[in-house]
């Protein structure tokens, strides 16, 4: 069994502010699922904290472009800097987050090696972009646009290596019901790309549709996936600790189900979780949860 790494990334540089004045809460999610024992229970090495620059709302505005452009395109380098050391090495890489941005990091990491697809598992594809939204602001529900080049420039092609995934390489799990006739993924579809949906998973064991999933990424051409996992797939009735705590979301049996052969596959290089806010989960109970999930995915069975 390979190194798990564990790194901190938390930025919550990629979401609007949910009050004035305020800040998102993601950025603690990995000091929250540190106090859980993660890393000891994973038996997990250290591999430090990437420490994100400020939150600021300066002048922005709503049309403006994607907000905190600058520093999330600085972050994302830098965060690619640390997670490419540990691929190279062949480390097994646990991002805690964080907003869903930081999967961007990982993306520029990954498309500097070579070609990795992405498995994302999320209640919303997060794939807005200026050609199908008059809402682009706000990275971490546009993280997938970003990534396989759709947005602006000076994040969806640095170092000139955009984009840094490619839509034939990309799986989309847990993607609520209510979604499905968005336009985010009548494109998704319409570029081919796989998109399962919470019914759609139910209708097979997901167990086997991660087992399918990593043989799909298994060809020689692709060096390897990644896996992004957003709290907010998970049912608002365990998981209310989110910033869109969506209805009829997956149960943690069904997301550690679906995880475990996906992070166990000698193909896969790294997770990241995002999103889990411990301002929103007062008792620590959401936090528990998502640790034991993530834990468990990991365990032999």
């Amino acid at each position: 069994m390979r190194n798990i790494v564990v790194i901190d990334a938390p930025s919550n540089l990629g979401l609007r502010p949910p009050e004035p004045g305020t800040v998102p809460g993601c950025y603690k999610l990995a000091g929250a699922l540190r106090d859980q024992g993660i890393v000891r229970r994973l038996g997990a090495l250290e591999g430090g904290v990437v420490v994100p620059p400020r939150y600021d709302r300066g002048d922005w505005e709503e049309g403006d472009g994607v907000f905190n452009a600058a520093a999330i395109a600085s972050y994302t380098v830098r965060l690619a800097d640390r997670v490419q050391q540990h691929v190279r090495a062949g480390d097994f890489v646990l991002m805690l987050g964080g907003d869903c941005s930081i999967q961007l990091g990982a993306a520029l990491a990954l498309r500097r090696l070579g070609r990795y697809g992405l498995v994302s598992v999320d209640a919303s594809p997060d794939f807005r972009h200026p050609g199908n939204s008059d809402r682009v602001g706000a990275a971490g529900g546009e993280e997938l646009a970003l990534a396989t080049g759709r947005g602006q420039a000076d994040l969806t092609d640095l170092e000139g290596l955009g984009p840094y995934l490619r839509d034939e390489d990309i799986r989309v799990f847990g993607t609520r019901d209510a979604y499905s006739d968005d336009e985010e993924v009548a494109e998704l579809r319409g570029l081919k790309v796989p998109v399962v949906t919470v019914s759609d998973l139910r209708r097979w064991e997901p167990s086997d549709l991660g087992a399918a999933t990593a043989v799909s990424l298994d060809f020689p051409a692709l060096d390897g996936y990644w896996v992004h996992l957003d709290a907010d797939v998970l049912d608002p009735t365990v998981m209310p600790a989110v910033d869109s705590p969506d209805a009829d979301g997956l149960l943690p049996d069904e997301v550690t189900a679906l995880l475990r052969p996906l992070v166990r596959s000698p193909r896969c290089v790294g997770l990241n979780v995002t999103i889990y806010d411990p301002d929103l989960d007062p008792d620590g109970t959401a936090g528990a949860l998502l640790t034991d999930l993530v834990v468990a995915a990991f365990a032999d069975r």
